[in-house]
This record gives structure tokens, C-alpha cells and sequence, in this order.
């Protein structure tokens, strides 16, 4: 049996159609990662463990060696975290320098492990739903600076497959197949849609004061920071998706016809 916490978000959800009856999803409340003892009854008899840790999780409460301990107990023998980019390129800045504390207690434990990290996800363009449907607007800072950003279900099907085994002691890092610019995301939207919507180019100023009201300011700061400056490792498409799975890596354009009646 195969666990996978954050069972109903973004990666959670379709890595639970692919396992089917081969997968318990836990989260919250059911499953606190900050009080792993309540992970205990989930992980009794399991072989793998899909960790997500995401939001207060990577705050100082959470002790992922204890989480570790918790899943060795109940019989887990290989473990697939859900890390981020940014845990290779920033290790110091909030919050990948948590996930790369993650990463590291993962790789000093006894489990068999595979670490993915992905960049940005393509249902981060779900902010604009509200705003294309009221006023066929999209706004984003930094129009013109391209990130590979990827489809959640595709980094659902790498650990769907690395769960399985046979990539044991793996690091993926994983990107959609090609470097797009909010503009050009815009733009595929309006096609998929069948929409005219116009893009507006954002300052740093207005969107940082957007992203306050969910983010806590140290996060808006280094999101912000790689949107606007990546790093060339950060622009740099990856081929691990198609390695893993064997099919390439979903296209923006595909995953925004896939989902233009949320827009």
C-alpha cells in the first residue's frame, strides 16, 4: 500500500487517480505532518510514503526526522518528497531553505528515496480566473521573463512511477517543455478560451501587495526574486518527466484547452 499525504491538492489529487486502489490519501485534519503521530494508523502496513509538506508545514513546528521515524515504525521502506527547484538553486531563501533541511534528513535516513523538485505549476494561472472573467484581464509582474513551469499532473505521474521503486536514491528536477513568459501564457489562454484577453504587465509594487494578501512576506520577497531574475538553471528546460514516464511533458497550451472552462 502506497500513502500519499496532501492527498486533495494540486499534485495530491491526480497521483490518487493514477494509484488507485493502490494509494490511502491522507490530509488535513485527519493527517497532521506537524503532530506526525497522526500519521501512525495511516502508514501501518504501507511499503512507500508521498510526502508534501506546503504552507505552515514548513514552518519550525514541523520535524520531518520524527515524520521519518513514524512511517519506518509502521513498515514504509521507500519514501517520494515533493521538494522544489528552488531547494537546489536557493537553499537559503525562504522557504527552500526548509525543503532543503527536508531533502537532507530524507537522504540521511535509512528509506529508499527519491526527491522531486518541481518549478512552477501551470494551476498557479488560476489566479487570473476572477480577473478574465470580469474583465478579460490578465496581470502579472515581469511580462516578459520566461520559466518552464509544469503541469501538476505530470509531477503526479513521476512519483507515481518512482513510488513503484527503481529510482531509488534519484533527485528529478522537473519542468514543463519549454520556457514561457506570463505573456505568452496569456496569450495561449485567449486561444484556448477563444477569448480576447489583454494582458497587463504588473509592478513589482502591485504585485507584491497582491501576493501579501495569501503569502507571508518573506515568500512573496523570493518568489518575486526568481520571477524576475532566474537563475539560467531556473530557465533551463528539464527532460526528466519524459525519462521517468516515457511520454514528454504537457504543454501550456494543451493544459490550458484542457481547463479553458475554468477561465
Amino acid at each position: 500500500m502506497i500513502v500519499v499525504t496532501g492527498a486533495t491538492g494540486n499534485v495530491g489529487r491526480p497521483l490518487m487517480d493514477l494509484l488507485g486502489d493502490k494509494a490511502i490519501g491522507v490530509s488535513r485534519p485527519q493527517v497532521d505532518l506537524a503532530r506526525p503521530s497522526t500519521l501512525e494508523p495511516a502508514v501501518a502496513g504501507a511499503e512507500a510514503l508521498f510526502l508534501l509538506f506546503a504552507g505552515d508545514l514548513l514552518g519550525p513546528d514541523t520535524n520531518i526526522a520524527d515524520v521519518l521515524d513514524v512511517a519506518k515504525a509502521g513498515g514504509v521502506r521507500r519514501v517520494v518528497l515533493l521538494s522544489s527547484q528552488g531547494a537546489g538553486t536557493r537553499p537559503g531563501m525562504v522557504p527552500h531553505s526548509r525543503l532543503a533541511g527536508f531533502e537532507e534528513a530524507v537522504r540521511q535516513s535509512s528509506l529508499e528515496w527519491t526527491i522531486l523538485r518541481p518549478n512552477g505549476f501551470f494551476t498557479n494561472t488560476y489566479a487570473w480566473v476572477q480577473p478574465i472573467r470580469e474583465h478579460g484581464v490578465a496581470a502579472a509582474p515581469f511580462a516578459d521573463v520566461a520559466l518552464p513551469f509544469i503541469d501538476p499532473a505530470d509531477i503526479a505521474a513521476v512519483a507515481a512511477v518512482a513510488l513503484e521503486g527503481g529510482h531509488e536514491g534519484r533527485t528529478y528536477e522537473l519542468t514543463g517543455p519549454e520556457a514561457m513568459t506570463p505573456r505568452q501564457r496569456a496569450e495561449a489562454l485567449s486561444l484556448a478560451t477563444g477569448r480576447g484577453i489583454r494582458f497587463v504587465e504588473q509592478s513589482v509594487e502591485e504585485a507584491r501587495e497582491q501576493m501579501l494578501q495569501f503569502m507571508p512576506p518573506p515568500v512573496v520577497d523570493g518568489t518575486l526574486t526568481v520571477l524576475g531574475s532566474p537563475t539560467a538553471e531556473e530557465q533551463q528546460v528539464s527532460g526528466h518527466v519524459g525519462q521517468v514516464t516515457g511520454r514528454a511533458a504537457t504543454r501550456f497550451a494543451d493544459w490550458a484547452a484542457r481547463n479553458a472552462k475554468a477561465f
